[in-house]
């Protein structure tokens, strides 16, 4: 009966550590889209305190293309705009994962109880 519980608790374990590796790489994911918020926000200040008409340049690649002002700041928008809507989606999957993760710490607690008390039956018999 302990081999049998030692088996569930080690796929268990194992289960639990994946869902920890999930939770971890998209904490990683998430910090990385703040700091793209944080450096698209700092764009949109620099781009609201320019003047109408004002001359802006766009990197691409080597080179820096000119770029309408209104345009330039629409695009930091909808950049910003899509990067709360995957902040939020990330915020969304953590939580799901943290639920899953309190699901199998609580059935590993139960299953290292059950292998105690198999291994205290095993003990009183021999």
């Amino acid at each position: 009966m302990a081999e049998g519980v030692q088996k569930r608790l080690q796929t268990e374990l194992e289960k639990f550590q994946t869902v920890q590796k999930d939770i971890a790489k998209h904490v990683g994911l998430r910090q990385q889209l703040d700091s793209q918020l944080s450096e698209n926000t700092l764009v949109k200040e620099e781009l609201d305190r320019l003047e109408d008409g004002a001359t802006v340049y766009k990197m691409v690649g080597p080179a820096l293309i000119k770029q309408d002002l209104v345009e330039a700041r629409q695009n930091v928008q909808k950049r910003i705009d899509y990067i709360n809507g995957e902040l939020k989606r990330h915020e969304n999957v953590i939580k799901d994962l943290e639920k899953k993760a309190d699901s199998h710490r609580e059935s590993l607690g139960k299953l290292q109880h059950q292998f105690q008390q198999a291994q205290v039956k095993a003990a009183a018999k021999a």
